[in-house]
């Protein structure tokens, strides 16, 4: 379970929300500059709230007057809208970044079905194809929590919806808090256990 009740003053308005994930996909939606990636980011510790509180599970993130908890002690997944893989890097070594079990990381290079990606470097391989390597690479760190912020929105229909299908499919294998922003309302439906409806930093709908 996922808790957050943030505030945080932001360039045109004052970001203030509440609500709560459990082992379900929650996602994010509304128009550019409502505070979408700012709660994501605030999360993963990429970015930190003015008051509140961020729990995930019993371990407490965030609390106005404590000391934070490392991103990287967060244990929380991020796939970014860019997929930040390292370019340098073939995609074996990408998603082995910050593998904690090599059994579950052989698994996922199966279910994904990217194996015959691994020798390739990022540069080399589709808009699809990154996609599923950064939610292996994700997943291989064994998150208690997953973020994505608009992970499908550069794919062609096709690609999208194999992508979708992909993570409604994970999600059913490991029931793990996913918190998503999206502008499509049709993946919004499609994905969303749940829809937080924002409009300038708050919610204003949830369905």
């Amino acid at each position: 379970m996922l808790k957050v009740s943030i505030t945080k003053k932001l360039k045109a308005f004052l970001l203030s929300v509440s609500f709560q994930v459990d082992d379900e996909i929650v996602v994010l939606f509304g128009p550019s500059g409502s505070g979408k990636t700012t709660i994501l980011n605030s999360i993963a510790g990429l970015t930190q709230p003015d008051a509140g509180s961020i729990t995930l599970y019993n371990d407490k993130l965030f609390e106005t007057g404590q000391r934070d908890v490392p991103i990287q002690k967060r244990q929380i997944g991020y796939v970014f809208q860019d997929y930040a893989l390292f370019p340098h890097m073939t995609v074996d070594k990408n998603i082995r970044y910050g593998m904690k079990d090599e059994h579950l990381l052989d698994q996922l290079i199966d279910i994904v079905g990217i194996r015959h990606l691994l020798s390739r470097y990022p540069l080399s391989i589709s808009g699809g194809e990154k996609q599923r390597v950064a939610l292996v690479r994700a997943l291989a760190t064994k998150p208690n929590s997953l973020l994505l912020d608009e992970p499908f929105s550069a794919l062609d229909d096709k690609t999208r919806k194999e992508c979708q299908d992909e993570l409604l499919r994970l999600h059913n294998r490991w029931k793990i808090p996913i918190v998503m922003v999206t502008h499509d309302y049709k993946e919004a439906k499609k994905l969303g256990d749940k829809i937080l409806n924002l409009k300038d930093g708050e919610i204003v709908q949830s369905t």
